[in-house]
């Protein structure tokens, strides 16, 4: 057995070969003459290439020639870097397949922004499957001046000099339901369920290195390494007594120099789909050639909304949850023209932090349906699970939310427009936009659940308030910059852009969110004593990714930036006893909120500039959106599955029920079939004009919704093999079946047409 040290020694005293030029002849910009490139010589580091970029995209110096590797080697790529301005700049590597075609753009990439002075940056990658060629390249992105030195390709061996040389061929874990055979040389495993033929197996992995194992009976314990550091690693597998459940905890000790990759993928099979909880949910086939490879947070609600993922064929099943989230993420890849999905650790602050557990779920049927009731019975263990019941008790108005449709309009009086409204028969209504104390007080008396925008993130330096177009009234602005957040580099982070009189966007900054409670006690208080509102909508909570602060007077972890956002929603719905509502959503904040925007809508998939543009009416149908965000086929209610009783959602504020009129109908079909209301944003105009169709909208879209909004929902069904029938059930007894086809459908001996739902009671 080689020990661990030894291991190390062996490895640091291989041969290190070296390929360090960078070709500056060709350099590239996504904007044609947006970047210029010199040599210069530095005083501290010698030869120095500066880069200048004034466009807003990406751009890339590539290393003069690509490497020829093979899985588990290991690469380090290494520089001194700079960079000053609004962009920044990049490490990392272009993976081509052995047949030379791009697999991964960015392979272990590693970012620098706002450093004026030099700082040496290195990464480290260990080649993965199916990966034949690196070409080792400086990236980087936005508008910025930036240079390189010194910059330097190493091979530092291949992780088999790592691997302890007495390992056993396989270990076996097992329980009534379930054995697991696991490689210990390559770490991957095998999961096959008792009295089945079922089987699911991993390929071999080259983020973690065995060194020694110790297996006992329900569990096996590994002394391993992490390659990119080199640093110590103790991992165990366990195996549930009874269930068909694994669970790995990953733990580690210093400086985490990059991502941690571990456990690797399930291989998948064609046939099957991946189940992931993207927003609403989607699926996607496992050999669409058309979905392009992706990471998505567990952070933040532009990401994976819920901590799990799965892949099946519609019935059997592998699930995995996430059992600490705060800094992971889940990387949906390609392997053999087949897509899979992995676990990604990341650092917490620069540190391995504390212990990564992650739980493998193995079902015999039941689908995504079975998942998310997995998922949800691991929700209620933890306490997210907090049903609107349970709400409705602490806050009646709860009933008022129940099929409310989702109003944004600025430019009509609220109370004359919400008459209007209950008049055309739209007697729910969230009216969003707020109001003056008499106009709430009026809509109040009418039944009108009344709320407003709010935000607790973005904080813009006063001194620029006479470049702006215009001024946000919620920007917390005694916080600059005392209590804006401060990234690694030691300047504030950047957030949301703000357009200039002359056409330029000026940066806020982001609010620390340890501070951000405080600020929201001083300004509700304040208002709800003039100002009797109902409700409150908080943009941006839920959205944005839990972050990390480094300022010495309120530093966050990841974890604590979750705990403050919670504390800030918190405040809203049970101090002040308001419906609470955040932007996209994510299931940690369940216990706190009862709506959320953007639920429904799948981020990445939306209109363009839909977060700006929101009042812009499409009468082009962009390709992503009809294909995937209203794409039937790839959909699935994965969130209503777990909380439709706990939450309500609705559509994006810039991707709202009439956005895009050739697909109003069919989202109002979403929202018969999810047991969801609808959101409607309009100009006066647009509301006359369009009333009609706004009226025969929510009828369509609110019923079921009025119907179900209490209910579990309890199963999820394709009637049809091309999925254009759907139908869902919920706990009440309530069915709905929807028909998005363009011919009719026999349900129950009558027909179903196409475009059309049915509810059942």
């Amino acid at each position: 057995m080689v020990s661990l040290v030894t291991a190390i020694c062996i490895l640091l005293a291989a041969p290190r070969s070296q390929d360090a030029a960078l070709d500056i002849a060709n350099p590239w910009s996504r904007e044609p003459g947006a970047l210029k490139v010199a040599k210069v010589e530095d005083q501290k580091i010698g030869t120095a290439i500066i880069i200048e970029h004034k466009g807003n995209q990406d751009w890339s110096i590539s290393s003069a020639s690509r490497l020829k590797v093979f899985a588990g080697d290991r690469i380090e790529i290494a520089a001194w870097l700079r960079c000053e301005g609004a962009g920044d700049i990049r490490l990392g590597a272009v993976a081509y397949t052995p047949s030379e075609t791009v697999r991964d753009w960015a392979l272990g990439e590693k970012v620098l922004s706002g450093s004026l002075e030099w700082k040496l940056v290195r990464t480290r990658i260990v080649v993965p499957e199916g990966v034949g060629y690196l070409l080792p390249r400086v990236i980087g992105a936005g508008p910025s001046k930036c240079a390189v030195g010194q910059f330097s390709v190493v091979r530092l061996g291949n992780v088999a000099s790592l691997r302890g040389s007495s390992l056993p061929q396989s270990l076996v874990l097992e329980n009534g339901a379930l054995r697991l055979i696991l490689n210990p040389r390559t770490l991957a495993f095998s999961a096959a369920l008792k009295e089945s033929p079922l089987v699911w197996n991993q390929g071999p992995t080259f983020g973690v290195v065995a060194a020694k194992v110790k297996p006992s009976r329900k569990a096996i314990d590994i002394q391993a390494i992490d390659p990119t550091s080199d640093r110590p690693l103790n991992l165990r597998i366990e195996i549930d007594p009874k269930l068909p459940e694994c669970r790995f905890t990953i733990e580690g000790k210093g400086e985490m120099p990059g991502n941690l990759d571990y456990p690797q993928a399930f291989q998948t099979r064609k046939g099957e789909y991946l189940v992931v909880p993207m927003n609403e949910g989607i699926s996607y086939p496992v050999d669409d050639a058309t979905v392009e490879p992706m990471q998505l947070i567990a952070y933040g609600g532009h990401g994976i909304c819920m901590p799990f993922w799965g892949q099946t064929d519609g019935n059997s099943g592998a699930m995995a949850i996430l059992e600490t989230p705060d800094d992971a993420s889940i990387a949906i890849g390609r392997h053999e023209g087949l897509l899979r999905v992995s676990p990604v650790w990341e650092a917490q602050k620069g540190q391995y932090g504390y212990a990564r557990k992650l739980r493998y779920i193995f079902l015999k049927q039941g689908g995504h349906v079975a998942m998310c009731k997995r998922y949800r019975a691991y929700a209620k263990q933890t306490g997210l699970l907090v049903t609107l019941a349970e709400k409705r008790k602490k806050n009646p108005n709860v009933d008022k939310l129940i099929g409310a449709a989702n109003i944004w309009n600025w430019d009509a009086d609220p109370v004359e427009m919400c008459n209007e409204l209950k008049k055309s028969g739209i007697d729910r209504v969230l009216w969003s936009r707020g109001g003056n104390a008499g106009q709430i007080a009026a809509l109040n008396s009418l039944g009108v659940l009344t709320s407003r925008y709010d935000i607790y993130q973005d904080v813009m330096d006063p001194s620029q308030y006479p470049k702006l177009q215009w001024i946000h009234g919620d920007w917390t602005e005694k916080g600059w910059p005392k209590d804006l957040m401060i990234g690694p580099n030691g300047d504030w982070v950047k957030g949301w852009e703000v357009e200039t009189k002359d056409g330029k966007m000026i940066p806020c900054g982001v609010l620390c969110d340890r501070q951000a409670p405080g600020y929201a006690i001083e300004r509700i208080g304040n208002e709800l004593k003039k100002i009797a509102y109902q409700g409150r909508f908080i943009d941006t909570t839920t959205a944005s990714p839990w972050r990390e602060c480094y300022s010495p007077d309120h530093p966050l972890t990841r974890s604590e930036s979750k705990k403050f956002k919670m504390d800030l929603l918190a405040i809203v719905s049970r101090r002040f006893n308001l419906i609470t509502g955040c932007e996209t959503g994510h299931d940690a904040s369940v216990p706190f909120l009862h709506f959320f925007e953007g639920m429904m809508s799948l981020g990445p998939y939306r209109v363009p500039d839909s977060g700006r543009k929101m009042e812009k009416i499409w009468t082009d149908v962009p390709e992503a959106v009809s294909k995937f965000q209203l794409g039937h086929r790839y959909r699935l209610p994965l969130w209503e599955l777990v909380y439709h009783d706990c939450t309500v959602s609705y559509w994006y504020w810039g991707d709202y029920n009439n956005k895009l009129p050739a697909l109003w109908p069919k989202r109002d079909l979403f929202n018969v079939l999810y047991g969801t209301p609808p959101m409607y944003m309009f100009t006066k105009f647009l509301w006359t004009s369009e009333r009609a169709n706004f009226v025969k909208s929510y009828r369509v879209a609110s019923e079921a919704a009025r119907l179900t909004g209490y209910s579990e929902m309890v199963d999820h069904r394709f009637l049809t093999p091309d999925r254009d029938v759907q139908q869902t059930v919920f706990a009440n007894g309530v069915k709905v079946t929807v028909n998005f086809g363009n011919e009719p459908y026999q349900l129950e001996g009558k027909a179903l047409n196409a475009m059309s739902g049915r509810i059942d009671r």
